[in-house]
């Protein structure tokens, strides 16, 4: 390979450089299969520890190469299209679970651990990371906090950020840096954190992060409620998120038109709680059932797949939940006129929705055109968390970004300020 770099240099001269920091087996030339974008970027590096993969960032910015960190890879197609990533920085061998204080209910955890395999540690002590995103096999502690990712449970237990307490990085100049506590009581400092939840690599790349774990509910209950139509699920999801019951997931799927209610606690509290829960659903949506057992943990698993099983584009939409019927039901009648689907499904009880979208690129651009005139500043969002090329092309896949853009761009400007950490994946092309 000779391809010349940015400053001249051969793809297996930088190839022989990165070796010198990493090791030679922690350098390969790239393949199709990491493909960014459809474009190989010029090496992959899997640096075998914190300090290495700093000093492998200190050195691709004085080589001014485009670095893209990657973890688990199960978020290729989230953000915009990137111009082209000479690097990809791969977390995969910082993957240990580094301390577990059980007694404090905190744990350290490097990046590259993916987050199932994490929980399954932390279970030995009847705790876990109170997380449950999409791909939670191979998706990994640092790519979940960089996208700020969550699942159902959200509900009940927040986002990334919210579990956060400590965090640590490898800036784009090499330095590592640490902010926050190992322990909640003792948390101090710039809240880093949450800074760098949501920044998708473009800040800083993270190392490693402390959260504030849960304990494992012994018992679990799912009401299913419905089918029905949009105006009695979103009255039903309103007053479950705001009334004494306390779920850990409140879940629209559409179709079938239900709403998937979870209860995790005690055997008598998660029973107890259900079977209010189904009195109110069957007072207000007309139909509801309890499932436990195989049965309820088949139900979340057929959900978790929903949208990303199937094709097309998957659109995370936030509104205001009071909105919801109005909102959906727009997007069901623009959907049919356009022939784009669609499959709904998501966080009713906060208005955090996933749209799967079929259908030809321009369609599926007009449809996400129309949400975001639908929803102005203040009221909500359209995000593409998964498109094509074609669709990314088209429209901005952050969408409107108000006054924000400007401080967007300064807090890039000192985090990374030759731009070579995720060049264009962040919000407003950061």
């Amino acid at each position: 390979m000779t391809e010349p770099g940015r400053r001249g240099r051969s793809t297996d001269a930088l190839a022989e450089a990165a070796a010198r920091i990493d090791g030679a087996d922690a350098v390969r030339p790239a393949t199709e299969a990491d493909a960014v974008d459809g474009v190989p970027p010029r090496l992959v590096v899997e640096p075998p520890t914190a300090d290495a993969l700093a000093a492998t960032l200190a050195w691709a910015a004085g080589e001014g190469l485009r670095v893209l960190p990657r973890g688990g890879g199960t978020k290729p197609g989230w953000g915009p299209p990137r111009a082209g990533v000479d690097l990809v920085l791969s977390t995969a061998r910082l993957d240990a679970l580094l301390a577990h204080r059980h007694g404090d209910l905190t744990a350290t955890v490097q990046a590259g651990a993916p987050l199932a395999r994490v929980n399954a540690e932390l279970a030995r002590h009847g705790q876990w990371i109170a997380l449950d995103p999409p791909f939670a096999e191979r998706a990994t502690i640092g790519g979940i906090v960089a996208t700020n990712d969550s699942g159902p449970r959200r509900q009940r237990h927040g986002a990334p950020r919210d579990l956060l307490i400590g965090i640590a990085m490898a800036r784009a100049d090499g330095v590592l840096a640490k902010a926050g506590g190992i322990v909640v009581k003792n948390v101090a400092g710039y809240d880093l954190g949450k800074l760098l939840a949501g920044s998708f690599g473009t800040l800083a790349v993270i190392t490693e992060a402390t959260f504030k774990l849960a304990p494992l509910p012994p018992a679990s209950r799912t009401v299913v409620a419905g089918p029905a139509g949009l105006d009695p699920l979103g009255a039903l999801a309103m007053a479950l998120a705001g009334g004494q019951l306390v779920p850990t997931a409140i879940e629209l799927a559409l179709p079938p038109g239900e709403l998937l209610v979870r209860f995790e606690s005690a055997e008598a509290g998660a029973v107890g709680q259900a079977e209010a829960a189904a009195d109110l659903a069957r007072a207000q949506a007309g139909d509801a059932r309890i499932v436990s057992g195989e049965e309820e943990a088949a139900l979340w698993a057929a959900h978790a797949a929903r949208p990303w099983a199937g094709p097309g584009a998957v659109v995370r939409l936030s509104l205001l939940p009071s909105e919801l019927a109005d909102q959906v039901g727009w997007l069901q009648k623009t959907c049919s006129a356009e022939s784009v689907g669609p499959e709904i499904v998501g966080r009713a009880g906060i208005g955090l929705l996933l749209v799967r979208l079929d259908g030809p690129p321009e369609a599926q651009a007009r449809v996400v055109t129309g949400l975001r005139a639908r929803l102005p500043a203040g009221r909500g969002s359209a995000v593409v968390r998964r498109g094509s090329p074609e669709l990314r092309a088209l429209l901005d896949p952050w969408g409107p970004l108000g006054d924000g853009l400007a401080l967007m761009r300064s807090v890039k400007a000192r985090f990374d300020p030759a731009g070579i950490l995720a060049p264009g994946h962040g919000p407003g092309g950061l």
